[in-house]
């Protein structure tokens, strides 16, 4: 997993507004799904096991934290930060905090 605080990403001096490119990847083939979701204080995703898909999974915490863990390692995520997750890297995440966790996310592969 990457975790990157987006406020620390220099925008393109070239862009006519402040453009930031967060995670930037090649794509051979596959499709790409976006959406959005809201995890509740105290609820985990998945509910029982591990996520683990086919996909590369980009993910921008708009408000609120939660906690992930992958590989055996745990991280906090907060409001600004983006993460990656690639392909086949199972995961988990917690909201241990008392408010709503809002994340956009990307799934490409």
């Amino acid at each position: 997993m990457e975790v990157l605080n987006i406020e620390k990403i220099k925008a393109d001096p070239n862009a006519a507004v402040p453009l930031k490119t967060v995670f930037s990847q090649k794509a051979l083939a596959g499709d790409m799904k976006v959406g959005t979701v809201v995890i509740p204080p105290g609820k985990r995703v998945p509910l029982t096991g591990v996520s683990n898909h086919s996909e590369n999974e980009y993910s921008i915490i708009v408000k609120g934290s939660i906690v992930t863990e992958t590989n055996g390692k745990t991280y906090r995520v907060s409001s600004g930060e983006a993460t990656y997750i690639p392909a086949g890297q199972e995961h988990i995440a917690y909201n241990d905090s008392e408010e709503d966790c809002e994340i956009i996310w990307v799934l490409v592969g």
